[in-house]
């Protein structure tokens, strides 16, 4: 349940994008514009930070069986993984919609899989965004696969 802070930090904001995510949101947006999106016609950029300063992008990338489509998110950090990178501080995802999209319950597993503690910046064309927690987005994740103690 999403308290009032939430609540509030969620209201449309068209302040500056704050500077620590300026490099990855650029990232982002210039990545949207490679997403294969011919049945549904959203297009969705996202891009994750790693400790060591180095960003990975991704972009969504649809299949005519939608099951089998790639979100921008999990395609950013399957980018990253694919590089040796298994940890990300920040996330940014771009659409071209009036409020910030919030990634799916998939790509949330992923992100808690590989930031569960990083910051999420979600934003729109117009400027809007929001910043949240994966704590706030994604309460009962999965943790830990349980170990059979021998």
């Amino acid at each position: 349940m999403m308290t009032t802070m939430t609540i509030e930090m969620m209201k449309n904001k068209t302040e500056m994008i704050p500077e620590e995510f300026q490099s990855l949101v650029e990232a982002a947006w210039k990545t949207r514009e490679n997403a294969y999106a011919p049945y549904s016609h959203f297009k969705v950029g996202a891009a994750v930070e790693t400790p060591d300063g180095e960003i990975y992008t991704g972009c969504n990338i649809e299949n005519v069986s939608y099951g089998l489509t790639n979100c921008a998110e999990r395609t950013a950090i399957f980018q990253a993984v694919a590089h040796g990178k298994t940890c990300f501080t920040r996330l940014a995802v771009c659409a071209d919609t009036p409020e910030p999209v919030i990634p799916c319950g998939a790509c949330l597993q992923v992100i808690r899989e590989f930031g569960a503690q990083s910051k999420i910046l979600l934003v729109t064309k117009d400027g809007r965004w929001k910043q949240l927690t994966l704590q706030e987005l994604l309460p009962y994740s999965f943790q830990d696969f349980p170990q059979e103690e021998e």
